[in-house]
């Protein structure tokens, strides 16, 4: 069972394995439709299009954030839709480092499916060892998944808010430092970050190759940004709960676990007006 990176290699020799099923997770937050297309145009043998915004979000409410969580039992319902039950194999994948395979990856642990694993560099680095693509839309007999029991964490607001001058949690944003430092802000509309939050901006989990860093040395960068606050105490966040799940995946591959997501992350944070901002660096 994998459960944190799978290696094209690794995927390869389980691609005609029917207990195993590929979700293709490309997007793009300027353009929608564009991972869709990308999609239509040629993806890993078998796999299967998770939408961003339709399939691994809920309705936005204009205070919930860009991409609230979906209802459990509809992401369940969209899991079963393409063949998902309680003993299969998940893998996601993009083209963008992984941000977006690891939002469909932590929704499969939110919901008590631990069978779960984000193929490693993505698409790139199937491509690059020359193995196929193809444009043919995979169908099949329904699946049975059920929710189960589960250690992961989704925190509010409110708790959040409620926490902020106690100590007791440690905020890390996944968020480009220059959005963080309230600099720019290209896709809210108030710029900063939560106070006390610390800075891990989630592409600096990856290699010069886009693959993940070998879990020694991630465990050493959280080590060094978390100080002696153990990681159940973590809450990670980031512009719309995206990208937050990098870190989520990167604690995970370094052996730190029971870290928790902030959902609503900026994008619902600074949508009232009442809760605190901090701009420059943490």
């Amino acid at each position: 069972m994998f459960t944190t990176l799978i290696s094209a290699e690794n995927l390869l020799a389980h691609l005609d394995d029917p207990q195993w099923v590929i979700f293709d997770c490309r997007h793009d937050l300027a353009k929608p439709e564009a991972g869709r297309q990308a999609y239509r145009e040629g993806h890993l043998p078998g796999a299967h299009f998770a939408h961003l915004d339709l399939d691994l979000a809920g309705p936005k409410t204009g205070t919930n954030g860009r991409h609230p969580l979906p209802d459990p039992k509809r992401f369940i319902a969209f899991l079963r839709s393409h063949g998902v039950d309680d003993r299969t194999q998940i893998i996601a994948y993009d083209a963008s480092g992984g941000p977006y395979a690891a939002r469909l990856w932590w929704l499969t642990r939110w919901i008590g499916h631990e069978a779960a694993a984000v193929l490693d560099g993505g698409l790139p680095a199937w491509s690059a060892l020359g193995l196929p693509l193809t444009t043919n839309v995979s169908e099949g007999p329904s699946g049975s998944i059920t929710q189960r029991a589960t250690r992961v964490v989704a925190k509010g607001a409110d708790e959040i808010l409620g926490h902020l001058e106690d100590g007791t949690q440690t905020i890390v944003d996944a968020r480009a430092g220059e959005r963080f430092r309230g600099e720019v802000e290209p896709l809210d509309p108030v710029a900063g970050h939560i106070p006390h939050a610390r800075n891990r901006p989630y592409g600096s989990n990856l290699d010069e190759h886009g693959r993940f860093k070998p879990g020694a040395m991630l465990r050493a960068e959280f080590q060094s940004l978390l100080g002696a606050r153990p990681p159940e105490t973590v809450v990670h966040q980031c512009g719309s709960g995206v990208t937050a799940c990098h870190n989520l995946l990167a604690m995970e591959v370094a052996g730190l676990h029971g870290a928790a997501l902030y959902p609503g992350s900026w994008s619902e944070w600074c949508s009232d007006p009442a809760r605190p901002i901090a701009r420059g660096p943490d």
